[in-house]
Order: C-alpha cells, then sequence, then structure tokens
C-alpha cells in the first residue's frame, strides 16, 4: 500500500500540479535519456526479495496514476493480442541503506518540480488499507521507516539525488 500526499505521495507543488509529460513531449523514438524528466525507484537494501519487489511495485503504481505521460501507448503482437503500455522514459530501480533512503526522500521531497511516491514499512503491517491510514495519521514524519521511494523528476536533480546507487540485484 501507498498514501496519498501528506501520507505518502508529495511534490512541492502538490498533487493538485501535475508532475509529468505533455503530449508534445512524448517521445517514443527517442532514447529514454533524452526525457526531460527522470524516473527512479530506490529500496532499502535490507529488505527481503519479496519485501522489496512488493515495496518496489506498490510505489511505482503510484507514481503511475499521479505523473502524467509516463507510459507509452499499447503494444500490439502479430496475433493481434494487446500488451498494456510501459514507461517509455524506463525506470532504474535502486537499492540504499534505510538512513540514505530517508534523506534521499526528504531531498527530493522538498524540490518543487520532484514527484515523490514512498512505500513505509507500516504499509506491509496491514492488510487493511484505512488501518495503514490511521497508522500514518498516527506516525510523525520524523519516524517513518521506508522500504521504498519512488522519484521523478528533472533529470540533473534526480541524478543528484540517486548519485551513484546501485541497481536492485
Amino acid at each position: 500500500m501507498v498514501a496519498i500526499r501528506g501520507v505518502g505521495v508529495s511534490s512541492g507543488v502538490g498533487v493538485s500540479s501535475r508532475i509529468g509529460f505533455g503530449p508534445h513531449e512524448i517521445d517514443t523514438d527517442a532514447p529514454t535519456r533524452s526525457a526531460r524528466l527522470k524516473w527512479v525507484i530506490v529500496v532499502n537494501k535490507d529488505l527481503s526479495p519479496g519485501l522489496a519487489v512488493n515495496a518496489a511495485v506498490c510505489a511505482a503504481a503510484a507514481t503511475s496514476a499521479q505523473v502524467t505521460g509516463l507510459l507509452g501507448g499499447d503494444a500490439v503482437d502479430v496475433d493481434g493480442n494487446t500488451h498494456p503500455g510501459l514507461p517509455w522514459i524506463g525506470c532504474s530501480v535502486l537499492v540504499t541503506d534505510a538512513v540514505t533512503l530517508r534523506a534521499i526522500r526528504a531531498r527530493a521531497a522538498s524540490h518543487p518540480e520532484t514527484f515523490v511516491a514512498d512505500m513505509p514499512a507500516i504499509a506491509q503491517q496491514t492488510r487493511v488499507y484505512n488501518e495503514f491510514l490511521a497508522s500514518v495519521g498516527a506516525t510523525a514524519a520524523e519516524d517513518f521507516e521506508y522500504y521504498a521511494v519512488s522519484i521523478v523528476g528533472p533529470r540533473n536533480r534526480v541524478d543528484r539525488l540517486v548519485g551513484r546507487l546501485g541497481l536492485l540485484p
């Protein structure tokens, strides 16, 4: 489970001011590095593979729902089967320790042109969404432990945030 602005998703300008691509910016013929925005998901390296993948997928779902223009068009195979569109700008899944993950999230959330969706640890400790919301509402910001953070923002800004983090093994 991933929460919404004030509870897990943020951008310096708020969710109502969308960060994303306008139709004129989407260029599926260009390499991913030419896109104005970059998308990364940073995961706590101490998680088991199952928890890490779950956290990354949940953060990605929240991101794709909130950031306009991330997904390319559907693909149709030779047999006529449709395969839903994937992120045309790509998405790197990186790892770091819990302390660095918290710092990256804080720096990303403070930038007005950067979108952040996070997966707090408490999201994997309940199976009822309203209980998750209540837990988040009773937790101070400095007490959150993050399992994953999804960031979309200007390429140079995101590159500075994630530095030389390695890919999820």
